[in-house]
């Protein structure tokens, strides 16, 4: 895990969802899925686990916002818990990339919930 990887996808998310174009989404999803997979480490091959749900959610053609705000929920949980393990130069970055995972999946939640 490269923190300049890091920093970018938290740039990115920082800018919103909707902001991302869904190529760069699933490129970027793809590279911390290889990555987390390749880890040998479970916390992160849970996290792997779960991109790649997150991917068939964002491919399936019928955008769910219920399901995809429970990923994205999901994946700030995973992310905030490998953040105790993480390096030093990591963590903080980790728990605020986290922290911005489980805010949009919040927000998608809720979006959701109003239909």
């Amino acid at each position: 895990m490269t923190s300049d990887h890091l920093n970018a996808t938290i740039a990115a998310l920082k800018n919103g969802l909707t902001s991302l174009p869904l190529g760069s989404a699933m490129d970027n999803t793809e590279t911390w899925q290889q990555q987390f997979l390749q880890s040998g480490l479970p916390g992160l091959q849970d996290i792997a686990r779960e991109i790649g749900n997150l991917q068939s959610l964002l491919t399936s053609g019928v955008l769910n916002a219920s399901a995809i705000g429970q990923s994205l929920s999901m994946l700030g949980d995973q992310t905030s818990q490998v953040s105790n393990q993480a390096p030093d130069d990591l963590k903080k970055s980790l728990r605020e990339l986290a922290d911005l995972l489980r805010r949009h999946g919040g927000d998608l939640l809720a979006h959701a919930g109003k239909k």
